[in-house]
């Protein structure tokens, strides 16, 4: 350092070094911190021992000091990863992580070799198990040895290992027979011990995924897994404390599960209860250790109190105390002067980028580098030549120059947009050392984890962020916003809305009406000429929303004809495509394919390669596909999974056993982000199997994505990855096998058309966690198959979901938690306006956390940037739009804030809260609503059932909850798009359904040729409708009229016969007569009746185009009853007879339309 750093006199690095005071650090920026710490632990020896002010911040440390001094071993001591007081504990990898730590330390560390501690602020504030306890809990043994099962079986117990049926996270273990396999804490795989008899006959580690062995050891040493160690003392011990602390237990779960010897999920929160007495890290830190302290750690630790001494309060004042007992504060967590105390005992530094005066003051000479943002806001040409101008400047002032990356791939970018710009020769050096050995005249390029860069007089670092900045955030001129489909389920005032009878017209508000002497909320609609509906709130039902740009559209007239006909024309349309659709699922049965069964022995290898244990549904699911593949009828299947529950797998399985028998597969995913991470997780898992994984999108460069269409066509590649640039023309596969689809709410019904017509005899696998309701409908009626994996993975918490009026406090709170706690969150906005008003929250309510912002507006490198950056953990929060719907996996992403949640879909709230939770941290998600304004009855009604939907795999209840679950923005297809401007898109998908099932209904092949646009006239005289005295609200009889207007199928009718019955009372005889008139229709249709009269002597006939299917029997008929059929020259058939009441008329209609359906079946 002394060689490398100016600033300080030698004897002040002495003092650095050695003195046994405190010191104030001044002039050491983050980075420059850990440059020093290496030199003090070098020259010190022993433990050395630095806190740094979060997780985040003590991983880039160590990240740092791997680069400072990678011959230094470092030690973790993170914090929990839960809240203080929360229900759930730690996770059993941070649980482990410490225990190996604590161990480590208890049990003495070498006084002459340098080591280095690394803990945040959290973990230092908290109070640990005793030495006494921690020191002895080891179990180690080594073959030859004798070893009793039961005895190893106790110690699992006691120190917290996890039973599991295979062994492949830390703190597991296994017993079958004499094999015990288990993962210590402390190893980098898990360990089999062989036993013969009760002789230890070998410890072997293996590998987790293949589950085969790799090495043999000498000897296993086990650590405790978690800081509760549950024995018999301990179990006493807490009771007696517990009643001492709390009086009498009562129902506490808690109490009567560590009583039996068991554990609950949080019970560290009452760790103390476990033993005689806690101590702290710095008890465990040998006397002469020097504490490093990191900038800032003052403040996160008040931070940290004030935080644990409110969770306390808002704990005990809770009038629930039976359910939650808290600990006071100071039993679990060390108060700001004990935690100073024990700082100024030991020989401590505090490290600060600022300058100070002082008796304890060294300035180390080090300040921050320069940043670009100047150059940045010009052009990116003169960015890179400023760097590189700089760069030059600072080789020339006799400084060593270091381009700081995150990481090796981002490093090379870096070093080919330099060379770019004049610095043609930028080495990468792998550590210190190496980089100081170079010619100080070159800069060189370093990974090294920096926020930013610093300098000293002979060193320069310049880090990514310095010259690229917040680049990834840089917002673009606003393009309109129209493109952005109007998706937010809630009405505002001003949308469009169509009126499944009256058309197209202007939702203006709700307004409250008499009605019969009592209020009655009703929404205002407007239509052409200031024409006035009122809709009464709970038939809502006969809204849809129109969707798009609402600035060209025509309202339609109430009673106008335009509406009716243009519906017409749509449904007609729509009769057509669904013809297609059950068409090709109809060709799929009769089609054939090879049978493909997976490759034995290479399909196991394959799947023991998946990190996770399957769930039940997860390998039925598996087993479906398998069983589908293998039968030789191409496969149409539905994996409904809620959102990180394992389809994938299941897709990566299909895939495997497709490739490997010569068969390609295409993944077709909705947006580039998604087909990106599909692609990773596709190229790692089939890494070292001889399949080729290829992708396309737009975010490919053309040459690789010529060479794959190549590739494609010519069968070289087996597995393509992409968007729908993989339907495109030019694409073409020398055998396609198997189309697997995801996130399918997304697109759109041309796409999945195109997808189908790939072939109707290639295997299709769709998965998705919320069905868009057509396709749940399709499922249903049983065109596709479907199967649904509702089991969550292990260690899968549900999402915490809070709905709450716009509150900063609250906000601040949730983003700060999640990012003391190492995780970064998302902030959904409904739309790119809103970004603005949230980014000024932001900077000024919560400076402390880094944003970036992503839209669907951004040129696509650049989008791909930022969620990449985000991915990587370069940003606590990602403020975007609807953009994360779209299945990005963050595992450190647990926190979700939705601004505005009034104006989204209830689908899209549901995938967006997806996101979070995909791993074992709690996660939170807060649904806001405008703080000064009412909420629309609908907006209200969807937040609620997602507030209930807490319950983890709940997507499937929730598309068949269809309260408004319309796919939100679908990716629509131009022939569609006509016709949706025309009728409105929720319409539109709502008609689409009802022709699939209206066609699957009559499942005979006439029924899927015969023209469905016509409804047949029947006119007997009698009183067909639903009086309103019977049901006196015009809506409500409005959309029953509908529903029985569907209802031809006899026991359709039966059911809303008896609705009617137990909602309304008997049925009047009108209502009867309309039950009836609906079921003639049926039978016209069936006979092509276009109109039947029935009057008191006689009914006439009239058939649809003047034919009958079977025209030979029904002259036969009419020749053997002439007395009563006759056929008239015009070709109508009349029958005669005596009906005088109208309740006759109705039964002769019945009677002679089913002669004429026996007839007509002949």
């Amino acid at each position: 350092m002394a060689a490398d750093g100016g600033g300080p006199s030698h004897n002040d690095l002495r003092r650095v070094a050695r003195d046994d005071g405190r010191l104030d650090l001044t002039g050491a920026p983050e980075g420059f911190d850990a440059l020093v710490m290496a030199d003090i632990a070098r020259s010190r020896g022993g433990l050395t021992v630095f806190i740094a002010r979060d997780g985040t911040r003590a991983s880039a440390f160590s990240g740092a000091m791997g680069f400072f001094a990678p011959e230094i071993e470092i030690l973790q001591l993170p914090s929990w990863d839960c809240l203080p007081y929360d229900r759930v504990g730690p996770s059993a990898g941070v649980a482990a992580q410490r225990m190996a730590t604590l161990t480590r330390l208890a049990r003495g560390v070498d006084p002459k070799k340098p080591l280095l501690l690394v803990t945040a602020a959290p973990a230092a504030l908290q109070r640990v198990p005793p030495r006494e306890v921690v020191a002895p809990a080891g179990y180690s043994t080594r073959p030859g040895k004798e070893v009793q099962i039961a005895d190893l079986e106790r110690y699992f117990a006691v120190n917290g290992y996890v039973r599991a049926s295979t062994v492949s996270e830390r703190g597991e273990f296994a017993i079958r027979g004499g094999v015990i396999d288990v993962f210590p804490p402390t190893a980098d795989e898990p360990v089999r011990l062989d036993l013969f008899g009760d002789t230890l006959e070998s410890i072997r580690a293996f590998d987790p995924e293949t589950q085969r062995s790799t090495k043999q050891l000498k000897e296993i040493d086990l650590l405790p897994v978690s800081e509760a160690l549950v024995d018999p003392e301990t179990i006493s011990r807490f009771r007696k404390g517990y009643v001492a602390a709390f009086g009498a237990p009562g129902e506490d779960a808690l109490y009567a599960a560590v009583s039996e010897g068991g554990r609950r999920a949080g019970m560290e929160h009452w760790l103390p209860l476990f033993y005689e007495r806690m101590e702290t890290l710095f008890d465990y830190l040998p006397d002469d250790a020097l504490v490093g302290v990191d900038h800032l750690v003052q403040e996160a630790e008040g931070e940290r109190s004030a935080m644990i001494t409110d969770a306390f309060e808002a704990r005990a004042g809770a009038d629930r105390k039976a359910a939650y007992r808290p600990l006071p504060p100071e039993a679990l967590y060390l108060s700001a002067e004990e935690w100073a105390l024990k700082v100024a005992e030991r020989p401590n530094r505090w490290f600060t980028p600022f300058q100070k005066e002082g008796a304890g003051v060294i300035d180390m000479g080090a300040r921050l580098g320069r940043t670009f943002a100047a150059e940045r806001a010009q052009d990116s040409v003169n960015l890179f030549e400023a760097t590189a101008e700089h760069a030059r400047a600072a080789t020339t002032q006799g400084k060593r120059v270091l381009f700081a990356s995150w990481s090796e791939g981002s490093s090379e970018r870096l070093g080919a947009m330099l060379a770019d710009h004049g610095l043609k020769r930028v080495p990468f050096a792998p550590y210190w050392q190496a980089a100081k050995a170079n010619d100080p005249k070159t800069p060189q390029r370093v990974v090294l984890p920096l926020e930013a860069g610093f300098e000293t007089d002979n060193l320069a670092v310049i880090s990514e962020t310095d010259i690229l900045g917040d680049r990834l955030a840089r917002p673009r001129k606003k393009r309109r916003a129209a493109n952005f489909l109007a998706e937010a389920s809630a009405l505002t005032p001003g949308d469009l809305v169509v009126h499944i009878d009256h058309g197209i017209g202007r939702y203006e508000g709700l307004k409250t009406l008499e009605v019969q002497g009592a209020p009655h909320d009703c929404l205002d609609l407007l239509y052409a000429g200031e024409a006035k509906l009122y809709l009464p709130v709970e038939n809502i039902d006969l809204l849809t929303r129109y969707g798009a740009d609402g600035e060209t559209v025509q309202l339609d007239k109430l009673g106008g004809a335009g509406w009716q006909s243009r519906k017409a024309k749509a449904k007609e349309r729509l009769r057509q495509m669904a013809e297609g659709l059950i068409q090709i699922a109809a060709a799929r049965q009769l089609k054939s394919v090879e049978e493909t069964d997976p490759p034995s022995g290479l399909f196991d290898e394959f799947c023991a390669r998946f990190p996770y244990e399957e769930t039940d549904d997860q390998l039925s699911a598996i087993q479906d596909v398998l069983e589908d593949l293998g039968s030789g009828k191409p496969m149409d299947r539905l994996i409904c999974g809620d959102v990180g529950f394992g389809k994938t797998e299941v897709a990566l399985r299909a895939a495997f056993v497709m490739a490997m028998s010569g068969k390609q597969v295409a993944v077709v995913c909705p947006t580039t982000l998604l087909a990106r991470q599909h692609y990773k997780t596709f190229v790692d898992r089939f890494q070292g199997w001889p399949v080729k994984v290829r992708r396309l999108s737009r975010l490919v460069p053309a040459k690789e994505a010529a060479e794959t269409r190549e590739g494609l066509a010519n069968g070289e590649m087996e597995i393509v990855v992409g968007t729908h640039a993989v339907l495109s023309k030019q694409v073409s596969f020398k055998d396609l096998g198997l189309v697997i689809v995801d996130e399918e709410q997304h697109f759109g019904v041309k796409h999945k058309e195109k997808l189908k017509e790939l072939r109707a005899d290639v295997h299709m696998l769709t998965l998705t966690a919320t069905p868009i309701p057509r396709t749940l409908q399709m499922s249903l009626s049983g065109i596709r198959e479907m199967s649904i994996i509702a089991t969550p993975p292990v260690d899968r918490l549900a999402v915490r979901t809070y709905i709450t009026p716009w509150d900063p406090v609250t906000l601040r709170e949730a983003l700060l938690r999640e990012k003391y706690r190492g995780g970064q969150t998302y902030f959904v906005v409904p739309r790119i306006k809103d970004l603005t008003d949230v980014e000024q929250f932001l900077r000024t309510q919560v400076p402390e956390v880094k944003y970036v912002v992503g839209h669907g507006q951004m040129a696509p490198t650049q989008l791909e940037e930022v969620m990449t950056a985000f991915y990587e953990g370069q940003y606590d929060v990602l403020l975007a739009t609807t953009i994360v719907e779209s299945g990005l996996d963050i595992p450190s992403a647990n926190t979700l804030i939705v601004h505005r949640a009034d104006m989204f879909g209830l689908a899209q709230l549901y995938q967006i809260r997806g996101r979070v939770g995909r791993s074992k941290a709690r996660a939170y998600a807060y649904l806001t609503t405008p703080a000064d304004r009412q909420l629309t009855l609908s907006a209200e009604k969807r937040l609620k059932v997602l507030q209930s939907l807490d319950s983890l795999g709940a997507g499937f209840q929730l598309a068949s909850h269809d309260l408004d679950i319309r796919g939100g923005g679908n990716l629509l297809g131009d022939e569609q798009s006509g016709h949706i401007k025309e009728i409105g898109v929720e319409l539109y998908q709502q008609m689409l359904e009802d022709a699939v099932a209206e066609l699957r209904q009559r499942q005979g092949a006439e029924a899927l040729l015969a023209d469905r646009g016509w409804s047949p006239q029947i006119n007997t005289g009698a009183a067909v409708m639903i009086p309103d005295d019977y049901v006196p609200d015009l809506n409500v009889r409005l959309s029953l009229y509908r529903r029985l207007s569907e209802a031809e199928r006899a026991e359709d009718r039966e059911a809303l016969a008896a609705e009617l019955i137990d909602r309304f009372g008997p049925l009047p005889p009108e209502t009867d007569s309309l039950l009836k008139v609906v079921g003639i229709k049926g039978l016209c249709r069936e006979t092509n009746v276009a109109k039947i009269d029935v009057g008191p002597k006689g009914a006439v006939l009239t058939f649809r185009d003047n034919s009958f299917a079977n025209p030979g029997a029904l002259l036969q008929f009419i020749a053997a009853n002439q007395v009563l059929w006759k056929i008239r020259p015009d070709e109508k058939v009349v029958v005669k007879g005596e009906w005088e009441t109208p309740k006759a008329r109705l039964d002769a209609a019945e009677k002679i339309l089913t002669q004429l359906v026996k007839l007509a079946k002949g």
